[in-house]
Protein backbone atom coordinates (compact mmCIF):
# COMPACT_ATOMS: atom_id res chain seq x y z
CA UNK A 1 0.00 0.00 0.00
CA UNK A 2 1.52 3.08 -1.07
CA UNK A 3 1.03 5.98 1.37
CA UNK A 4 1.37 9.59 0.24
CA UNK A 5 1.85 12.11 3.31
CA UNK A 6 2.76 15.43 1.64
CA UNK A 7 2.55 17.05 -1.69
CA UNK A 8 4.89 20.13 -2.74
CA UNK A 9 2.78 22.44 -4.86
CA UNK A 10 4.68 25.49 -6.42
CA UNK A 11 2.24 28.44 -6.87
CA UNK A 12 3.30 29.03 -10.31
CA UNK A 13 2.96 25.72 -12.31
CA UNK A 14 -0.16 24.70 -13.35
CA UNK A 15 -0.74 21.38 -11.54
CA UNK A 16 -3.82 18.74 -11.91
CA UNK A 17 -4.70 19.20 -8.36
CA UNK A 18 -6.11 23.03 -9.41
CA UNK A 19 -6.61 22.20 -13.11
CA UNK A 20 -10.92 21.31 -14.30
CA UNK A 21 -11.39 18.47 -15.96
CA UNK A 22 -14.15 19.07 -18.06
CA UNK A 23 -12.54 22.58 -19.49
CA UNK A 24 -9.59 23.84 -21.00
CA UNK A 25 -8.14 26.43 -18.57
CA UNK A 26 -7.16 26.32 -14.66
CA UNK A 27 -7.31 28.49 -12.08
CA UNK A 28 -5.58 31.49 -12.38
CA UNK A 29 -2.66 32.76 -10.13
CA UNK A 30 -4.74 34.65 -7.68
CA UNK A 31 -7.47 31.60 -7.02
CA UNK A 32 -4.25 29.34 -6.99
CA UNK A 33 -3.20 31.58 -3.91
CA UNK A 34 -7.00 31.44 -2.48
CA UNK A 35 -6.89 28.14 -2.70
CA UNK A 36 -3.29 27.59 -0.92
CA UNK A 37 -3.60 29.90 1.77
CA UNK A 38 -6.76 28.35 2.85
CA UNK A 39 -5.62 25.25 2.99
CA UNK A 40 -2.91 26.47 5.13
CA UNK A 41 -5.04 28.74 7.18
CA UNK A 42 -6.63 25.33 7.84
CA UNK A 43 -3.55 24.38 9.17
CA UNK A 44 -3.41 21.04 5.53
CA UNK A 45 -0.64 23.31 4.11
CA UNK A 46 2.75 24.96 5.26
CA UNK A 47 4.44 27.66 2.73
CA UNK A 48 7.57 26.64 2.37
CA UNK A 49 9.32 30.16 1.49
CA UNK A 50 8.35 33.61 2.77
CA UNK A 51 7.34 34.85 -0.70
CA UNK A 52 4.40 31.75 -0.61
CA UNK A 53 5.60 30.22 -3.92
CA UNK A 54 6.21 27.17 -2.85
CA UNK A 55 3.26 24.79 -0.36
CA UNK A 56 4.02 21.87 1.76
CA UNK A 57 0.24 20.39 1.26
CA UNK A 58 -0.45 17.81 4.22
CA UNK A 59 -2.59 14.81 4.12
CA UNK A 60 -3.05 15.10 8.21
CA UNK A 61 -2.58 18.10 9.87
CA UNK A 62 0.78 18.39 11.94
CA UNK A 63 -1.02 18.78 15.18
CA UNK A 64 -2.91 15.63 14.01
CA UNK A 65 0.58 13.87 13.18
CA UNK A 66 1.69 15.23 16.55
CA UNK A 67 -1.66 13.62 18.26
CA UNK A 68 -1.12 10.27 16.63
CA UNK A 69 2.41 9.77 17.49
CA UNK A 70 1.51 11.38 21.51
CA UNK A 71 -1.24 8.31 21.17
CA UNK A 72 1.22 5.64 19.36
CA UNK A 73 3.89 6.22 22.24
CA UNK A 74 1.01 5.80 25.27
CA UNK A 75 -0.22 2.50 23.82
CA UNK A 76 2.92 1.44 22.98
CA UNK A 77 3.99 2.02 26.74
CA UNK A 78 7.39 3.72 25.18
CA UNK A 79 7.23 6.96 27.86
CA UNK A 80 10.60 7.82 28.80
CA UNK A 81 12.12 5.47 26.45
CA UNK A 82 14.50 6.74 23.82
CA UNK A 83 13.96 6.07 19.84
CA UNK A 84 15.53 7.18 16.51
CA UNK A 85 14.00 8.87 14.26
CA UNK A 86 14.14 6.36 12.18
CA UNK A 87 13.02 3.55 14.52
CA UNK A 88 9.86 5.52 14.40
CA UNK A 89 9.33 5.66 11.30
CA UNK A 90 10.81 2.38 9.82
CA UNK A 91 10.91 0.28 13.25
CA UNK A 92 9.09 -2.78 13.68
CA UNK A 93 7.32 -0.58 16.55
CA UNK A 94 5.59 1.63 13.81
CA UNK A 95 4.36 -1.11 11.70
CA UNK A 96 1.26 -1.50 10.97
CA UNK A 97 0.49 2.11 11.84
CA UNK A 98 -0.05 5.37 10.03
CA UNK A 99 3.18 6.38 11.48
CA UNK A 100 5.57 3.84 9.34
CA UNK A 101 7.29 4.97 6.06
CA UNK A 102 6.08 8.45 6.64
CA UNK A 103 7.50 11.41 5.37
CA UNK A 104 10.35 12.57 7.14
CA UNK A 105 9.91 16.07 6.94
CA UNK A 106 6.45 15.79 8.29
CA UNK A 107 7.61 13.42 10.61
CA UNK A 108 10.36 16.19 12.02
CA UNK A 109 7.56 19.23 12.24
CA UNK A 110 4.97 17.08 14.65
CA UNK A 111 7.90 16.02 16.72
CA UNK A 112 8.83 20.05 17.13
CA UNK A 113 5.15 20.92 17.83
CA UNK A 114 5.63 17.82 20.74
CA UNK A 115 9.19 19.29 21.80
CA UNK A 116 7.88 22.58 21.84
CA UNK A 117 4.42 21.07 24.35
CA UNK A 118 7.30 19.34 26.30
CA UNK A 119 6.10 16.00 25.22
CA UNK A 120 9.57 15.05 24.00
CA UNK A 121 13.16 15.69 23.40
CA UNK A 122 14.88 15.53 19.65
CA UNK A 123 18.41 14.81 20.16
CA UNK A 124 21.23 15.64 17.28
CA UNK A 125 23.21 13.26 16.45
CA UNK A 126 25.82 13.37 13.50
CA UNK A 127 23.67 12.53 10.82
CA UNK A 128 20.23 12.44 10.15
CA UNK A 129 19.75 8.81 10.66
CA UNK A 130 21.10 9.09 14.41
CA UNK A 131 19.17 11.78 15.53
CA UNK A 132 16.80 10.78 18.56
CA UNK A 133 13.81 11.51 20.58
CA UNK A 134 13.21 10.53 24.03
CA UNK A 135 9.34 10.59 25.27
CA UNK A 136 8.14 12.25 28.61
CA UNK A 137 5.77 10.49 30.45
Amino acid sequence: MHKTFKMIVSIDAHFSMLRHTQSAGSLSHEAREAFLSALVAEGHAAWMDKGHRRCLVLWHRIQDWAEIIFHFVRDNGLEDSVMTVEELRTGVESQGTELHGMDRTVLMRALKLLENKGKLAIFKGSSTDDEGVKFSA
